[in-house]
């Protein structure tokens, strides 16, 4: 059984889930997080498990997270960066911001740094067109950057 990938606290989170709604289908992005934020990404496996636990075939799983950039399909680094590049960031110097994390960082985007501190990605929006440009490292914003600010933003995450 591949459920035994994920955790007892995981599967409970996604039974609570699926039980709101009159199909199990609509808790894959829900269970999808969960099971993520335990794995650090989405591997084939807990594709699978998922898929078993709310009676989906694994292809239905994939597929949403494959969909939603916020899902990671590859191993990343222990703190996800995702530099906004829509309108409003990309002309308040986005480009740039990614240009210099990525030297910064020694890698390209999607590579995990050689300490597995980090991943560089481009997102569509982030949601915080006041601040652009901005970043999100994990579930932390930082907005109104610059190549100089960026270095510093990531000082504290280990």
């Amino acid at each position: 059984m591949s459920v035994s990938v994920l955790s007892a606290a995981v599967i409970e989170k996604v039974e609570a889930e699926a039980g709101k709604y009159p199909s199990r289908r609509a808790a894959v992005k829900s269970a999808l997080r969960y099971a993520q934020a335990e794995h650090g990404w989405v591997t084939e496996e807990v594709v699978s498990a998922v898929a078993e636990l709310l009676s989906l075939r694994p292809i239905e799983v994939f597929e949403v997270a494959t969909f939603y950039d916020m899902f990671y399909t590859q191993p990343v680094g222990r703190h996800p960066i995702r530099v906004c590049t829509n309108v409003s960031c990309k002309l308040r110097g986005a480009d740039r911001v990614v240009q210099s994390l990525c030297a910064t960082l020694n890698v390209k985007l999607g590579e995990v740094t050689a300490d597995g501190r980090f991943t560089v990605f481009e997102a569509e929006c982030l949601g915080a067109c006041g601040g652009a440009p901005m970043m999100a490292v994990g579930n932390d914003y930082h907005e109104d950057l610059d190549p100089d600010t960026v270095s510093t933003c990531l000082a504290n995450y280990t």
